[in-house]
């Protein structure tokens, strides 16, 4: 038991510790990412003032929501803190995995989402941290055509590219996507070695229970040793060697029943009830028959 209780206590403190490393991940400015520009903006995409305006797209990359609010968006490497997002607007909360888009307008006055600044005389774009110092993100991007966009192969990825389709607010790759269920129908079009895994697994799990099983039974019939030679006074080594299961069992049910205070509590009075008869012995028929004698 001992055992068992140090072995719980291992898992409760490794699970409060990933739950806290999870918590201080959970605001972790380091995943996000600029994931894709759009500087000429002549038939693209839309505000929501109905205008067209260049555009920076913002990468959460992580599985957790990120708030973007209080870092710095700028176009100028000397000048790191030139836009500064505003607080207190759920807007700025990225979700797992997801985008948010703003616009290089120079039109703050539009919303927290229009930057004052636009990129028709720049090639750079940064994302700075709340403290304005460190940085998080930077590119440098070639000189565009319209409505080309500049971002990443894959949402997050290291390589960039001119983008031919622009994609904001949604995956860069545009392409033909495979699962890791179609690669594997390529390796295995027959299913054989699904089917081998899946026998495999199954034949594990079996043993895996086997092994479970037979280590709690022997744990049970050493806790019953102990437990038997407590209450008889005798060593742990002797008693129950040479008893049979059903015999350990009822010694079991016994115990168990005698420390619970279920057992019956036996009458020390006797009593003896009278039988009444209708009649009386001495009178039955029996002893009024005669013998005749001739």
């Amino acid at each position: 038991m001992k055992v068992l209780h140090k072995y719980l206590r291992i898992f409760i403190l490794l699970f409060f510790t990933i739950f806290a490393l999870t918590i201080i991940q959970a605001q972790s400015s380091s995943d996000l990412r600029i994931n894709e520009i759009l500087v000429i903006n002549d038939s693209n995409y839309i505000d929501d003032f109905g205008q067209r305006n260049a555009w920076i797209e913002i990468f959460n990359t992580a599985y957790n929501n990120v708030n973007i609010a209080g870092m710095y968006l700028t176009d100028d490497p000397n000048n790191p803190q030139k836009y500064r997002i505003p607080k207190g607007d759920p807007i700025t909360v990225i979700q797992p995995r997801n985008y948010l888009v703003f616009f290089a307008d120079n039109h703050t006055t539009r919303g927290i989402l229009h930057l004052n600044f636009d990129l028709s005389n720049s090639n750079y774009v940064g994302l700075f941290d709340v403290n304005g110092t460190t940085l998080i993100d930077e590119i440098r991007f070639p000189k565009l055509e319209s409505d080309i966009s500049y971002g990443r192969i894959n949402d997050g990825a290291e390589q960039w590219t001119v983008l031919q389709k622009t994609t904001p607010k949604s995956n860069n790759f545009t392409g033909v996507m495979y699962n890791s269920g179609d690669e594997f129908v390529k390796i295995d079009p027959y299913g054989l070695g699904m089917t081998f895994v899946a026998m495999s697994v199954v034949f594990l799990s079996l043993i895996l229970l086997y092994l479970v099983f037979k280590n709690t039974r022997r744990l049970y019939t050493l806790n019953l040793k102990r437990l038997f030679s407590k209450e008889m006074n005798m060593p742990e080594n002797e008693g129950l060697h040479d008893i049979s299961g059903e015999v350990n069992a009822a010694i079991s049910m016994a115990l168990y029943l005698y420390r619970n205070e279920l057992h019956d509590h036996e009458e020390t009075v006797l009593t003896i009830k009278k039988v009444a008869r209708s009649y009386s012995p001495w009178s039955s028929k029996i002893y009024g028959l005669r013998t005749s004698h001739r």
